[in-house]
């Protein structure tokens, strides 16, 4: 398994998903994930998909600038580090954004969001 092509792959997952069917995203939480959204910490998978659906905007699109990752402890995690830019329907000037992954191996070989930590960055 190569670290960064599965980073690679579920970020592409992630946006993509999230631009297209915000809802879509509750597969990749589980009960026991956490998602602090600028500063807001939010636990377990329907609670997470409901803030995430609830943001005050219904269109947005993402440009992914950068992708980090590093192995996470013995049990196969990984760490994902994201940076790039958030275009809201309607608005001139994109919103430049950070996000934190912390994913966990599920017993069928995939993934799942442990931990989900987004920031806005202002100038």
């Amino acid at each position: 398994m190569d670290p960064d092509a599965v980073a690679k792959a579920f970020v592409e997952h992630y946006y993509s998903t999230f631009d297209a069917n915000r809802a879509g995203l509750g597969n990749l939480y589980q009960d026991g994930s956490m998602l602090t959204f600028e500063g807001q910490k939010i636990m377990g998978s329907p609670n997470i998909v409901a803030k995430l659906t609830g943001l005050p905007f219904q269109q947005c699109q993402h440009h992914i600038t950068t992708v980090d990752c590093q192995p996470s402890g013995p049990a196969g995690g990984m760490l994902v580090f994201v940076s790039g830019s958030l275009q809201l329907s309607g608005e001139q000037h994109a919103l430049k954004f950070s996000q934190m992954f912390h994913l966990m191996p599920t017993p069928q070989g995939s993934f799942y969001v442990l931990n989900d930590i987004f920031r806005l960055n202002y100038a």
